[in-house]
């Protein structure tokens, strides 16, 4: 294999793997969205565990995609947000929801 496609098959690679399961993407948008503690972001998703979340939010904050910022309040109030680097991951978000949107017509038309 050539070096060039070589390391586009890296780069494919990290992205899916950036990308993960089926809860990464929707995480993101949700906080992207302004939903900033746990359970706001939780009740945007449906489905979607508080194990799941948590495990997700954790991996999301080791990868440097959110933040995590505990305020010492009285009950201690814990909120996330995406890093500059998640929020460069908004456009292709965008052109997933577009494409999922156009494919999902060409699926119930035929």
């Amino acid at each position: 294999m050539e070096r060039n496609q070589e390391d586009e098959l890296r780069a494919l690679q990290d992205t899916l793997y950036f990308i993960g399961g089926k809860w990464r993407i929707p995480i993101m948008n949700s906080i992207c969205n302004g939903n900033r503690r746990f359970r706001e972001i939780e009740r945007s998703i449906p489905g979607i565990t508080t194990r799941m979340l948590s495990k997700e939010l954790k991996d999301m904050e080791m990868n440097k995609l959110v933040k995590r910022t505990v305020y010492p309040d009285t009950p201690v109030l814990v909120e996330y947000s995406p890093t500059e680097y998640c929020r460069t991951f908004g456009n292709i978000i965008q052109a997933m929801i577009d494409w999922g949107k156009a494919y999902r017509k060409v699926v119930v038309e035929d």
